[in-house]
């Protein structure tokens, strides 16, 4: 089994690792619920995201192995909840880095409507 540690990989590649559990927007949204409430179950899950039932168990395992949900079953019903509460600050911070970034790119978009046409500058004098 691969190291979880990075005892033989460097922190930048266990760091990536962790990013891959993350790179679908489904598994994201399955987190932002998931921090929004103390636990949910795989029942509630289904009707929010609307998806069925073995796609949301592939995405379930995914954040399971990489460590960012943990599951609890009790009778009939499976609840998730966030393995550690740094998963809601990491979607806090993505969300912070992601206004900033937007706010970045509008400016610029709203800079360029300052710069003169292609035709406008095609015929000034030289």
């Amino acid at each position: 089994m691969e190291s979880l540690l990075g005892e033989d990989r460097p922190l930048y590649e266990v760091k990536a690792n962790l990013f891959k559990g993350l790179a679908h927007p489904v598994r994201v949204r399955i987190l932002e619920i998931l921090t929004a409430s103390d636990e949910v179950a795989v029942s509630a899950l289904m009707e929010e995201l609307h998806i069925e039932a073995s796609h949301l168990s592939q995405h379930l395992a995914v954040l399971r192995k990489h460590h960012l949900v943990v599951s609890e079953r009790r009778g009939s019903q499976v609840f998730y909840r966030p393995a550690f509460p740094e998963v809601a600050d990491l979607l806090r911070a993505a969300r912070s880095l992601l206004v900033d970034i937007l706010t970045q790119t509008k400016r610029q978009l709203q800079d360029t409507n300052s710069l003169p046409t292609l035709a406008s500058w095609a015929n000034e004098p030289r």
